[in-house]
């Protein structure tokens, strides 16, 4: 029986990123469907502050409909898409960045919805809690300081992380090209940031959150490297990777190879989708 793809999303991004990649897998013959988080895509929050002329002190206070929102919310609607997906047969879970940490969640609490789970530089944390990992020596290459400061408001006040994707700064737009799509043109990168929405949510996950071997080491898994990723570094990813292959040393990730930044493959997705369909045929 044909699998439905379901693809999650990362950090400040929405279901709208998965369309190329949708369209290219569903001319191969294949079924998907992209989630918006809660407080991703429709139910995201864009103020007049926002707009041009951005006014950025009211942005930096302007309340934003993700706060407040959880990890636990996030798995909570995971699980429902999962669920209904899973009525018309297997299910391949994919996500992306950020989009691991709740796919990871979610495969702890109900593995029985998911027969293949596919990481496409995305985080599974095992051995520490998610945001932890950006403390260690695999992430010393990601520049943290350069995209912090796009930064608007205090994240304690706002109940939430703003970021002003919209800025005209060039030191800050290229410190977003270098990170996320520095191996794409000039116009696909402006392209893709307006793409992105300015909030996201606080909660990264505890270490209850972390992938567990009864549940989640029960699901065959796939690792998706991308090569020239700046954003979450390559040593990083195999990092992850070795952490998974430790904990269910029976159920090692399938390990697969794109040249790509963290978004080129969003952009140009065939060799995502051959790989994509290529896992199709093992469920």
């Amino acid at each position: 029986m044909q699998p439905t793809f379901v693809l999650v999303h990362g950090a400040f991004s929405n279901s709208f990123a998965f369309a190329p990649l949708q369209a290219e897998l569903g001319l191969l013959g294949h079924r998907s469907v992209a989630v918006d988080l809660p407080g991703h895509g429709f139910g995201a929050t864009y103020t007049h502050a926002y707009q041009a002329p951005q006014d950025l002190d009211e942005l930096a206070t302007a309340p934003g409909s993700i706060k407040g929102v959880t990890l636990a919310d996030n798995v909570a609607h995971l699980i429902g898409v999962l669920e209904r997906a899973r009525r018309n047969g297997p299910v391949i879970l994919v996500s992306h960045s950020r989009g691991g940490v709740t796919a990871t969640a979610a495969a702890n609490a109900r593995p029985d919805l998911i027969d293949r789970i596919v990481y496409v530089a995305a985080w599974c944390p095992v051995d520490l809690e998610a945001g932890a990992y950006y403390a260690e020596p695999e992430m010393a290459t990601a520049d943290a300081a350069s995209l912090a400061s796009a930064l608007v408001g205090n994240p304690a006040e706002l109940g939430l992380l703003r970021t002003n994707f919209r800025t005209a700064d060039p030191g800050v737009l290229a410190a977003f090209k270098a990170a996320f799509l520095a191996d794409g043109t000039d116009e696909e990168f402006l392209t893709f940031l307006n793409t992105f929405q300015p909030d996201e949510n606080l909660d990264f996950g505890t270490s209850a959150d972390r992938a567990q071997a009864a549940t989640w080491g029960r699901i065959p898994k796939t690792y998706v490297r991308l090569a020239s990723d700046a954003s979450l570094p390559l040593a990083l990813q195999d990092r992850l990777i070795r952490e998974g292959d430790t904990l269910t040393p029976d159920n090692p990730y399938d390990v697969r190879t794109l040249e790509s930044s963290h978004l080129k493959w969003l952009v140009d997705p065939a060799p995502a989708a051959r790989v994509l369909g290529e896992l199709a045929a093992l469920v």
